[in-house]
C-alpha cells in the first residue's frame, strides 16, 4: 500500500509515523492569543505558565510486521517532572513519569484525550515512549494486543488522505 506524504507530496510505500505538532489544548487557545499564552517547541509546550506538556511516541504493535505504528503525541507533566526532563532531555535515568494523553487519536475512540499514561525516557536522542494505562479502552487494548497491518494502513490513510 502507499500514502501521499503531506510534507513532500510524494507517494511512499513504507508505513509512516503520525505526529501532532502541539497538544490539543494548544489549539483551544484563540489563535491571536497563542504567542502570548503558549511557549511551543518541537519537544515541549507550556501554556499560561501552568500547563506543561512533552512530546513523546506512542507505539501500537502490528501483527506479523517488524515495525510498530508510531504516533507522535503530547502528554501532560507536572511542573517538577517537566523541569527534570527539560534539564535532562537525553537520559534514560529519569522517570517514568505519569501524564495525561493530550493528543486525540480518533481511530481509537472519541475519548483518548486525558487517558492515563506513563512516559518512559530512553535517552540516545529518542523521545520518551508512552505506555497507556491498562484498561479496556480501545487504545489500551491496541497497544497491548496490537492491530493488523490493514488496520494500520486504514489509520495512515485517515491522516494522509484528507
Amino acid at each position: 500500500m502507499t500514502y501521499r506524504c503531506s510534507c513532500c507530496g510524494e507517494e511512499h510505500d513504507d508505513l509512516p509515523d503520525i505526529a501532532a505538532d502541539a497538544p490539543d489544548y494548544y489549539y483551544e487557545i484563540p489563535e491571536d492569543e497563542r504567542e502570548a499564552r503558549a511557549e511551543l517547541t518541537s519537544d515541549t509546550c507550556v501554556i499560561d505558565g501552568e500547563a506543561f506538556f512533552i512530546r513523546a511516541v506512542l507505539e501500537i504493535p502490528i501483527h506479523d510486521y517488524d515495525q510498530a505504528l508510531g504516533f507522535g503525541v503530547w502528554v501532560s507533566q507536572k511542573r517538577e517532572n517537566f523541569d527534570t526532563y527539560v534539564e535532562n532531555p537525553d537520559t534514560a535515568e529519569i522517570g517514568p513519569f505519569f501524564g495525561w494523553l493530550s493528543t486525540a487519536l480518533p481511530n481509537f475512540g472519541p475519548d483518548t484525550v486525558d487517558i492515563k499514561t506513563m512516559a518512559h525516557f530512553r535517552g540516545e536522542d529518542l523521545r520518551p515512549l508512552i505506555e497507556v494505562e491498562l484498561t479496556d479502552h480501545r487504545l489500551s487494548a491496541a497497544q497491548r494486543e496490537g492491530i493488523s497491518l490493514d488496520q494500520a494502513w486504514e489509520i495512515v490513510h485517515f491522516y494522509f488522505d484528507e
